[in-house]
């Protein structure tokens, strides 16, 4: 998707607003440049045969980080679903990463961006760290990949998750379902489920082809039958 197509994505959006997300977000007046970030691996050039769109659920993100502040206050999450990042993926459960930006853009994401994206992605170390590691290859430059993977999420809409946290017996098909159910172009086996300690949800990845649409994921992680626990947001 060109950055025109995303921006236009964008307004077909607002005029159609995905389901609120359950707390209200200011950007601040003034943000930083944030610093570029530093590798946590090495450079891998590979060639990219589909993406990842990467959605936090915060109140169990902030359970067991709540040192991030615009995130989390204390461990009350300020958010529900948050972008984590949108991800090039190759074959066989690896991807490119760290790719060397092209001249004249720098792997240091604006300041201006990173205000744009911080009611999104509410974190400033994250925005520099997922531009640096998997924005530099997909894109030519931060504003366009910011912009396609702020457009996928703004699409998206969300299952109740409040509900959803008070059934009793919940499973990752469960989650699945009404997922699936609140976005009918993505079909069950495009939903990646990531749960860690405690059966707390992690992470939704919702897959997509080398054309930006749903696809069955490579690795669909947590199965179906699998019991999964939901912090419910706050109110």
């Amino acid at each position: 998707m060109s950055l025109r197509g995303a921006l236009a994505l964008v307004a077909l959006i607002a005029a159609h607003p995905a389901l609120a997300q359950p707390l209200a977000c200011r950007t601040p007046e003034t943000v930083a440049a944030p610093p570029v970030a530093a590798p946590d691996g090495p450079t891998r050039l590979l060639p990219i045969t589909h993406y990842v769109l990467a959605l936090t659920w915060a109140p169990d993100f902030c359970d067991v980080h709540p040192g991030n502040d615009l995130e989390c206050k204390g461990r009350v999450a300020r958010f529900g679903f948050v972008l984590h990042g949108l991800w090039p993926d190759s074959d066989n459960a690896t991807w490119p990463q760290w790719c060397p930006a092209k001249p004249p853009v720098t792997t240091q994401v604006p300041a201006d961006v990173a205000r744009q994206m911080l009611c999104t992605t509410p974190s400033p170390a994250l925005i520099a760290h997922e531009w640096a590691k998997h924005g530099t290859c997909m894109a030519a430059s931060p504003q366009a990949y910011f912009a396609q993977g702020s457009a996928m999420f703004h699409a998206l809409r969300f299952p109740d998750m409040a509900a959803l946290a008070r059934r009793p017996h919940l499973t990752a098909g469960d989650l699945r379902a009404a997922f699936a159910a609140a976005n009918p172009r993505y079909p069950r086996e495009s939903i990646g489920l990531m749960v860690g300690e405690g059966l707390s949800l992690q992470e939704v990845h919702l897959c997509h082809d080398r054309t930006m649409h749903p696809a069955p994921c490579e690795v669909r992680g947590t199965p179906d039958s699998a019991m999964l626990r939901i912090t419910p947001p706050a109110r």
